[in-house]
């Protein structure tokens, strides 16, 4: 089984990356599981979400991911204001909506870092407004280009038949965001 921790601000499309990408898995024949954590607040607090990606075989258990295999950073002042990497595998992909580089984060080496300027690719494609930009979709394209565990087909196609308003800009801001994200010099693309 494949654990994945989504980590954003209300507003940003935390809940309903989880939900786009457990239907890319979908696709490519996969059992899943999404479900999202927040409390009542609104726009801008913290928001968790977590995906359970398996076989048929798969045992899912209700409960939060306490030891993913992979974290999603949706806002970069997250990883000051939380603790982010609590219980990431050790070898597990961060990504995170960054233009800084993977190299000038303070994560630990054990983790592999990628980094994708979301923000301005959402920008760029008109999703959220300038000031409140809706990273969801491009972070996606970079976690599926970083990661390797699902095509990028299986992902537009989920985001092209899920994503409830602008599904043509947001299959966009993840192209590109597959194509622009900043890896670790160890990974190939």
């Amino acid at each position: 089984m494949i654990e994945i921790r989504f980590h954003g601000r209300g507003g940003q499309g935390t809940v309903v990356a989880s939900k786009i990408l457990a239907d890319a898995f979908f696709r490519e024949g996969k059992y899943v599981q999404a479900f999202p954590q927040f409390g009542v607040e609104r726009r801008g607090a913290p928001v968790t979400a977590f995906l359970r990606v398996g076989s048929q075989d798969t045992l899912f258990v209700r409960s939060f991911i306490h030891h993913p295999d992979h974290i999603v950073v949706l806002d970069p002042t997250l990883l000051q204001a939380v603790n982010v990497l609590e219980g990431l595998k050790e070898g597990g992909w961060v990504i995170v909506n960054t233009p800084d580089h993977p190299d000038t984060l303070e994560i630990p080496d054990s983790y592999r870092v990628a980094t994708v300027d979301a923000n301005q690719i959402a920008i760029k494609h008109k999703l959220g407004k300038p000031t409140a930009p809706i990273v969801n979709t491009a972070i996606l394209g970079a976690f599926v280009r970083a990661t390797g565990l699902l095509s990028l087909d299986a992902l537009l196609e989920a985001i092209r038949e899920g994503v409830p308003m602008d599904p043509e800009n947001n299959a966009k801001a993840a192209q590109e965001a597959y194509e622009s994200v900043i890896l670790p010099q160890e990974v190939t693309p």
